[in-house]
């Protein structure tokens, strides 16, 4: 078997930088489906993988973006959801023809508390808008027994930099 200098040192570089990138792919607030069909039904897995800084969550808000008519969320043990819902300037016509006046605009779950070193997940079933093409954020923010992590950043056109604390994000596809 043939050696090639500085292949183990490659190797370990190669399994650093993949580390690295799990990791900042895991520092944040995340949604899954991160894409989904446009005009249906999603539920959307909102996953908190850490506390702050050491610190266990006690709070996840999720603010919800214009176009989003109908939302369920997911009742959790050891924790309480509040809905903050907001009147529309006029109603619309909702899922199964039904006349819209009211809007949910957060979902707070508190409770817990959510260890620094364990993740969990929070979902919500919501009714995506007609909008393929288009990318929806989901501000969240993050508050612990000690301290509070805003993920909140919705990068803007032409911004060559990705966000710092990014907004869960679900980008709408054409339906099949």
């Amino acid at each position: 078997m043939m050696r090639v200098p500085g292949s183990r040192i490659g190797s370990a570089i190669a399994a650093a930088v993949v580390m690295a990138s799990c990791e900042a792919a895991l520092a944040h607030v995340t949604v899954q489906p991160s894409d989904a069909p446009a005009d249906s039904y999603a539920h959307l897995t909102f996953t908190v993988p850490h506390g702050c800084n050491g610190s266990a969550t006690t709070v996840l808000r999720i603010r919800l973006p214009e176009g989003i008519l109908s939302v369920k969320p997911q009742m959790k043990p050891g924790w309480n959801v509040d809905i903050k819902s907001r009147k529309l300037e006029a109603p619309v016509q909702g899922p199964h023809g039904k006349t819209v006046t009211d809007v949910v605009e957060e979902v707070i779950w508190r409770g817990g508390p959510l260890p620094d070193n364990l993740y969990d997940t929070f979902g919500l079933v919501v009714r995506l808008p007609d909008k393929a093409g288009q990318s929806l954020y989901f501000p969240a923010e993050q508050e612990c027994e000690q301290g509070s992590q805003r993920w909140t950043e919705i990068p803007q056109a032409g911004q060559a930099d990705k966000p710092r604390a990014p907004a869960p994000v679900v980008r709408l596809k054409a339906k099949h």
